[in-house]
């Protein structure tokens, strides 16, 4: 692909709210700086066709549930010589125009830096914990049923790095994967997300990948973003299991810590 352009960013689509993709669409579009975005179709009958291109979207359908981590991955070619940094973007999320720039500015000024997001709220404007500590079996055990949290709080807010100044930038051990801006370097290094996830703890994974690099994360709340957090496996048995056999594949791979 010619014509190199600062950013790039990708979004995987399954059965998705049009209105919520839309919106996410044009606050990336809205960035003052050469772009472009990727729609990754994971529907069957190309749901998503037609609906969202412009000059600076390209949609790719992939014509079956993939998944995330592997939907993201389809670009991974693409974008290693045509873009400095690329966006791991959620269909659901909320930003400014000038966010991008923004964090793209800090993040040049760390050289041992590979990724960078920002503080993260829901719609109301309440507070996600999106910087994490790397979980423990027990503590995704705890996060999952609920009537256990009021027993094990501790486990959930020191996972949550409820003893930091979260208004402070630092570097977290996983931050939750909605929003994630790497150098696109970085991102072709590691192949992206690892393929054996079909759906949850990609995001853990692919930041303990950036460990194994001797990179780090950055979390920079200066800067904030909404985030709508379906929490699906929590609604959901068939989502459920999925984030399970994902938990036994990332806990097999990096160990039980």
């Amino acid at each position: 692909m010619n014509n190199q352009v600062i950013v790039t960013a990708s979004i995987v689509l399954y059965k998705e709210n049009l209105n919520e993709v839309i919106r996410t669409i044009q606050c990336f579009l809205s960035t003052p700086l050469s772009k472009k975005l990727f729609l990754i179709d994971n529907t069957k009958n190309k749901f998503y066709e037609g609906k969202l291109e412009t000059k600076d979207v390209k949609y790719i359908a992939i014509k079956e549930n993939i998944g995330f981590g592997n939907g993201h991955n389809k670009i991974i070619s693409e974008i290693r010589d045509f873009s400095k940094y690329h966006l791991i973007l959620n269909p659901d999320v909320k930003f400014k125009n000038n966010l991008i720039p923004k964090l793209l500015k800090v993040l040049e000024n760390f050289n041992d830096v590979a990724m960078i997001a920002p503080k993260v709220v829901f719609p109301n404007g309440k507070h996600q914990f999106s910087c994490r500590r790397y979980p423990s079996p027990f503590e995704l055990l705890v996060r999952r049923f609920g009537f256990l949290k009021p027993y094990f709080l501790d486990i959930i807010q020191k996972g949550e790095y409820h003893d930091r100044d979260l208004l402070k930038t630092f570097n977290p051990e996983y931050i939750t994967g909605c929003f994630h801006i790497y150098k696109t370097s970085y991102l072709v290094d590691i192949n992206g997300f690892d393929k054996r996830y079909f759906l949850y703890m990609e995001d853990v994974d692919i930041c303990k990948k950036i460990d194994v690099i001797g990179m780090k994360k950055l979390y920079f709340p200066s800067e904030e973003i909404t985030h709508v957090l379906k929490k699906g496996s929590s609604k959901n048995t068939k989502l459920f299991f999925y984030h399970l056999s994902s938990a036994i594949k990332y806990f097999l791979k990096w160990g039980f810590r």
